[in-house]
């Protein structure tokens, strides 16, 4: 059972040794997929022993197919730059790869772990937060117009128990200018939909977010990280469907 790593890249000069080097000991190649880095992510890559390909930015969904056409072997481990695998999950997937191809198992999912202003955030709907990163090209492809991209499998889906590490947001001014660019997305997603905005997803969704983030999925467990992540939860909602009833239908 042979495996890809596959990682899409962009000015990531501070993570991407950090999500190489937790790759390799468990896979047979490592390939990097840069929209056009004007800093050292390439070089980088490069000196770590991966494959560096460089290609315009297609949006998520579709970057990261592209990423999975370029690869040798037929299961791909997919990775965030700002991501990394802890040394028990890495032990799992050396396994599989030291074990015979597996046709009963279309992929495999994997809880991951956020890091937010400088706290591992266990509650809030963050975590487990089960992702499907390790799969056969072959049965599982990634979806997703826009944004929050997922990867589809047709087949039956394994379970890992290591954690998939997500090193977030380090700042408040980060998480805002994250959200700007994820909302204008989202809105975006909304208005080819055809769907329209009423007032109520303006008025009734946002503060619902908050007390489902913060009360429902236990976001108070967190402290005070988990009421900022539930507030910019609710401010999400709002932002997301403000742009899009301003935008031209």
């Amino acid at each position: 059972m042979k495996i890809s790593a596959t990682i899409v890249a962009l000015n990531e000069e501070r993570n991407i040794a950090r999500a190489i080097g937790s790759v390799k000991p468990c896979v047979d190649e490592v390939i990097v997929v840069d929209s056009g880095s004007s800093d050292r992510t390439c070089e980088i890559a490069a000196e770590m022993g991966a494959r560096v390909v460089r290609e315009p930015w297609r949006g998520y969904a579709e970057q990261k197919n592209f990423a999975t056409a370029c690869a040798a072997n037929d299961w791909i481990l997919s990775l965030d730059a700002d991501e990394e695998l802890t040394a028990q999950l890495a032990a799992e997937i050396g396994a599989l790869r030291g074990a015979a191809a597996r046709d009963d198992v279309s992929g495999w999912t994997m809880p991951r772990r956020a890091r937010y202003l400088g706290r591992w955030i266990r509650h809030s709907g963050w975590y487990p937060d089960r992702k499907i990163r390790l799969y056969h090209r072959g049965r599982g492809a990634w979806k997703g117009e826009r944004v929050h991209e997922t990867v589809a499998v047709t087949g039956a889906v394994g379970t890992l128990r290591g954690d998939l590490l997500h090193f977030t947001c380090d700042s408040l001014n980060q998480h805002l200018l994250t959200i700007d660019r994820y909302t204008s997305l989202a809105a975006q997603a909304i208005v080819e939909s055809g769907k329209p905005v009423r007032l109520r997803r303006l008025v009734i969704d946002p503060p619902w977010t908050f007390v489902r983030c913060y009360f429902f999925q236990r976001g108070f467990l967190d402290g005070v990280h988990g009421f900022v992540i539930a507030a910019m939860a609710g401010f999400y909602t709002f932002l997301k469907y403000a742009k899009a009833r301003e935008m031209p239908r």
